[in-house]
């Protein structure tokens, strides 16, 4: 699913996290103080101070907000990354994005508008 330099980037530094496994199906609102990794389904809204990891058998009808993401599933619904979003080759989002700085492989997909910068100069 993620080679070995994708898993490395989302190492955590505590090696603590959340993992919502393939096979698993979560509903409503979903917020983290730490690392997070979706390989199931969520639909909501999930919010984590720290990174997010979705990977490829990942569905999310949820709007997310991280520090920062590795997306190769799905994601529909906005999503406010305030550092870095990477997008890998099996990505597609459909939604808005704001990120500070955006990463898109060959093969993503974004069906949406993508807003890059600092969030609150927006604001």
């Amino acid at each position: 699913m993620f080679n070995r330099r994708d898993e490395q980037s989302m190492a955590s530094s505590s090696g603590q996290g959340t993992i919502i496994a393939q096979g698993v199906k979560v509903e409503g609102e979903f917020t983290s103080s730490g690392d997070v990794v979706i390989d199931g389904e969520l639909s909501g809204s999930i919010s984590t101070a720290a990174s997010l990891r979705v990977g490829e058998s990942a569905k999310i009808r949820a709007d997310v907000t991280a520090s920062s993401a590795v997306v190769a599933g799905e994601i529909q619904g906005s999503v406010h990354i305030s550092d870095r979003l990477e997008l890998l080759e099996t990505s597609v989002i459909t939604g808005d994005v704001q990120c500070r700085e955006l990463s898109v492989a060959a093969g993503a997909q974004i069906n949406g508008r993508v807003s890059m910068g600092d969030a609150k100069a927006e604001e």
